[in-house]
């Protein structure tokens, strides 16, 4: 890399942690090529990327983000998650690194908020933005379908109690 390219990797990394809410650190090494593949493949299905960093590099990136608590955490091969939402970075690392030993979550960072191991792996468990919006229109909707149940519940009674008394009288 020369050093144009350099300035442009670095502010285009700047550029996208300003759009972030979620940085998670991560070490990769021992991790094969398909391995990291799928590792980004998963992350993407999330709706977050997965990038192998330089450490200098990326210690530059982070200065004048609310994200550079982390400076200290880019040593030896590391590789950082990214997300909009909250949840979906560290859902994918967490179960990733379940499965395979060779991924080690170093910490993160949710906005100015530094995170360890165990506050990511806390952070994985929570439900992700989509989840928590279909419960929220299930509670909202709710109500309204056993309003609709109880309103008609006496109308159909009323009708059961009339056609047995038209079947009674016809009889």
């Amino acid at each position: 890399m020369d050093r144009t390219q350099k300035k442009e990797w670095v502010g285009s990394l700047h550029e996208t942690l300003g759009e972030v809410g979620l940085v998670i650190v991560t070490q990769y090494k021992g991790l094969t090529v398909a391995e990291m593949t799928s590792l980004r493949v998963k992350m993407r299905a999330a709706g977050a990327s997965f990038k192998v960093t330089k450490n200098r590099l990326t210690r530059l990136a982070l200065g004048g983000t609310e994200f550079e608590n982390l400076d200290d955490l880019f040593v030896g091969p590391t590789a950082i998650a990214v997300s909009r939402d909250p949840v979906a970075a560290a859902r994918v690392a967490v179960e990733f690194a379940k499965t395979n030993d060779k991924l080690k979550i170093l910490g993160g960072s949710l906005g100015n908020q530094r995170l360890d191991i165990n506050g990511v792996k806390a952070l994985a468990e929570l439900p992700s933005l989509d989840e928590l919006r279909a419960k929220l229109v299930g509670m909202i909707s709710t109500p309204a379908t056993r309003i609709a149940g109880v309103l008609q519940a006496p109308a159909g009674q009323l009708a059961r109690v009339l056609k047995a008394k038209a079947d009674k009288d016809a009889a």
